[in-house]
């Protein structure tokens, strides 16, 4: 992976990411995941590249995380989310894909948590019941009302959780 080809920059004490997210709904169960050390839970993804198309990158990101080539099905929201994260401010523009795993994939049906990879990174993830998602911390936190209500076409949101 060519960190510096990812869509990354920090002005004036922002930092601005050009994040792409995959949303795996498969039996009343969305797929999230947890980088190590962290406490929220979040959808599967990652920064974009240069000249890189926003389906390429969550197919990139899902043969790098779980080894596993995703269907992309269509856009779901266009997100602009600002928040803090270990003491930077961020911008965050996201894409967010509704995609599919592989119908053989042997983590499908699995009931605890599984590992994944980012580079050496350790990532955790796990199948939740879309009901039980208001016991999570799932960020940004529009999503456990909104992967319950996936809209039929395309939606901007502004969202802010500083």
């Amino acid at each position: 992976m060519e960190t510096h080809r990812m869509i990354t920059f920090t002005r004036e004490g922002v930092r601005f990411t050009h994040r792409v997210a995959g949303v795996a709904i498969d039996d009343g169960r969305v797929l999230l995941h947890q980088f190590e050390g962290e406490d929220f839970w979040a959808l599967p993804g990652g920064r974009a590249e240069l000249l890189e198309p926003a389906t390429e990158t969550l197919r990139r990101e899902m043969r790098e995380e779980l080894a596993i080539d995703v269907d992309v099905i269509r856009l779901l929201w266009v997100v602009e989310n600002f928040f803090d994260y270990g003491g930077v401010r961020f911008h965050e523009l996201g894409l967010y894909f509704l995609m599919q795993v592989p119908a053989g994939w042997p983590q499908r049906t699995s009931q605890a948590a599984f590992e994944g990879h980012e580079g050496h990174h350790v990532l955790t993830f796990q199948w939740f019941p879309l009901d039980d998602l208001d016991h999570l911390r799932v960020l940004p936190s529009f999503l456990p009302q909104a992967l319950r209500e996936l809209p039929s076409e395309a939606r901007h949101v502004v969202h802010s959780d500083s």
